[in-house]
C-alpha cells in the first residue's frame, strides 16, 4: 500500500495543538480566564424590518449535540431523511418532512465529524480517531477502522470505491469504502502551532483537494493518493507562533475549474483546479467557511463580518457587520438568500444582492449553531450544539429600496463595496495581498 511521507517521520507531524477555542469568534480565541473582560464582545442584536418569512416546520432535540465543542458534526440530507450524530456516539435519522424519529443507535463513540453520506452506508469520525461505516437503513455497523489521529472533519466518499479523511495531524487517507482497509496514506509536517480543527476533503472529478494547516493547498489522485500539486495560499507571517497559525480549516469550494479557500490569519483565495495557480489573493482570515456559485461568493471572516465578492477577482461588492463577534458559521445558500447560524442559537438570512439583514428566528435554546446551515428541497436543516435540529421554510428576498440601502449604509449595516480589479484593493472592499507575498509556486 502506498504511504506517501512528506516528513522525516511519524513524530515531525505531531501537533502541538494551541489551547485555542474557535468558538470565541473573531480575534479573542484564545479563554478569558479569571474574570478579564472578553475585549471583543458579542454585537447585540437590533431589532429591525423583516422582509424574508422564515417559519419552523419542525423542530426535535434527538442527541446531546456537540457538548459545547466545536466539531464538524453537520446533517445530511438525502431520500427524504436527515441523519445527525453526537459526540456521545448515537446516530439518528429522521423524516426530512415531518421530524419523525425513524431510527436510533447507540455507537459508544466520540463523533466529531459527518456524517457523509455514500449511497445506503454513513460515514463517520471520531475523536478518538476511528471511522465507521453504518447502514443508513437501520444504523447498523457495517465496518469501523482506527486510523493515528483525529477526525475533525468529515470524512468523504470519493465516488470510487475509496473514503477521503483527513486527520488531525495532517495525514491524508484512502480507506476501501468496502471494508474500511488502509489503501494509501500522505503525510504532511504541521507547524508548531495550529488551530484546532481540520478542513474536509472537496471531492472533485480530477481529484481531491484539501487544506492543510500552515496555510498549504494540496491535490491528490484517490486512486493512490499521489500528490497532483501542492501550493502555500498564506505563508506563516509573524515574529510569533501565535501570529504565524495560518491554518486552513474552512472546507475549499469548488465551483467548476475554480477553488475557492480562505486561510485563518490569512488570505482568501481562488486556485485553479488544473495546475494549481493562484489566480487571486485577498487578505481576509477567515475559518468558519464559505459558499459560492459561478456568480457570488460569500464568505463569513474571523471578526464575523460577511462579505459577498466576485468569484472571478475577489472584488468585494459588500460587507454586512452588524453581526460582529457573534461567533457565526461558515454561510449556506438558499434562494436569494444567505443563512448563518450565531452563538445564541439564532439563524440570520441575509440578501444576497446586497448584504442587508432580512430575517431572523432562533432555533437552538440552549446553545450555539456552529456546524453550517444545510439547504436542501427547499428547506433549510439546522443542527444546534444542544442536539436541536430543526427544518425551516424561508421565504425571498426583495430587491431593496434605496431608502433602505441609505439607512443601512447609516447604521453601519451592509455596506456596498466599489468593485476592485484583481490584484487591487478598494477603498470598502477585500483588500488585496501586497505585491510580493506570493506563496510557494505550485509544484507536482
Amino acid at each position: 500500500m502506498p504511504n506517501h511521507r512528506w516528513c522525516p517521520g511519524r513524530a515531525a507531524a505531531l501537533l502541538l495543538v494551541a489551547t485555542l477555542v474557535l468558538g470565541l469568534g473573531g480575534c479573542s480565541v484564545i479563554p478569558w480566564f479569571g474574570g478579564e473582560k472578553d475585549p471583543t464582545p458579542p454585537t447585540k442584536l437590533q431589532d429591525f424590518v423583516s422582509e424574508a418569512g422564515i417559519q419552523t416546520l419542525w423542530s426535535e432535540r434527538v442527541t446531546k449535540g456537540s457538548e459545547g465543542r466545536r466539531l464538524k458534526l453537520v446533517p445530511a440530507v438525502s431520500g427524504g431523511r436527515v441523519y445527525v450524530a453526537d459526540a456521545r456516539g448515537r446516530v439518528a435519522a429522521l423524516d426530512a418532512n415531518s421530524g419523525r424519529v425513524l431510527w436510533e443507535r447507540e455507537t459508544g463513540l466520540a463523533f466529531s465529524g459527518g456524517p457523509d453520506l455514500d449511497g445506503d452506508r454513513l460515514i463517520l469520525g471520531s475523536s478518538g480517531g476511528e471511522v465507521v461505516t453504518l447502514s443508513a437503513a437501520n444504523g447498523a455497523q457495517l465496518w469501523r477502522a482506527q486510523l493515528e489521529s483525529e477526525v475533525i472533519s468529515v470524512p468523504r466518499a470519493s465516488g470510487e470505491g475509496k473514503i477521503i479523511v483527513h486527520t488531525l495531524d495532517d495525514s491524508i487517507y484512502g480507506l476501501d469504502a468496502a471494508n474500511g482497509a488502509e489503501l494509501w496514506r500522505l503525510t504532511y509536517p504541521a507547524p508548531v502551532l495550529t488551530l484546532r480543527g481540520s478542513s474536509s476533503p472537496a471531492i472533485t472529478p480530477k481529484g481531491v483537494v484539501v487544506g492543510l494547516s500552515g496555510g498549504k493547498l494540496v491535490k491528490i489522485d484517490p486512486a493512490d493518493g499521489t500528490p497532483l500539486w501542492e501550493v502555500t495560499v498564506t505563508p506563516p507571517r509573524g515574529r510569533s507562533e501565535l501570529a504565524r497559525i495560518s491554518d486552513i480549516d474552512a472546507d475549499p469550494v469548488v465551483v467548476g475549474t475554480l477553488i475557492l479557500v480562505g486561510t485563518y490569519n490569512g488570505d482568501l483565495a481562488a486556485v485553479d483546479l488544473d495546475g494549481g495557480a493562484i489566480l487571486w489573493r485577498r487578505q481576509l482570515s477567515s475559518y468558519a467557511g464559505l459558499a459560492a456559485n459561478e456568480t457570488d461568493l460569500f464568505v463569513t471572516d474571523s471578526d464575523d463580518r460577511i462579505w459577498g465578492a466576485d468569484p472571478v477577482n475577489g472584488a468585494g461588492r459588500w460587507k454586512q457587520e452588524r453581526l460582529l463577534h457573534r461567533q457565526l458559521t461558515a454561510p449556506a445558500l438558499i434562494g436569494n438568500l444567505i443563512a448563518v447560524g450565531d452563538l445564541d442559537g439564532y439563524i440570520h438570512l441575509v440578501a444576497q444582492s446586497d448584504g442587508r439583514l432580512v430575517g431572523r428566528a432562533r432555533v437552538a435554546k440552549k446553545g450555539a449553531i456552529t456546524a453550517r446551515p444545510v439547504a436542501a428541497q427547499g428547506r433549510l436543516y439546522v443542527y444546534g450544539n444542544d442536539g436541536t435540529l430543526a427544518a425551516l421554510s424561508v421565504g425571498q428576498a426583495p430587491p431593496p429600496s434605496r431608502r433602505a440601502l441609505r439607512n443601512q449604509a447609516a447604521e453601519g449595516g451592509a455596506q456596498a463595496a466599489v468593485p476592485a480589479e484583481a490584484g487591487t484593493a478598494s477603498e470598502s472592499g477585500i483588500p488585496a495581498t501586497p505585491t510580493g507575498s506570493t506563496g510557494d509556486a505550485p509544484r507536482p
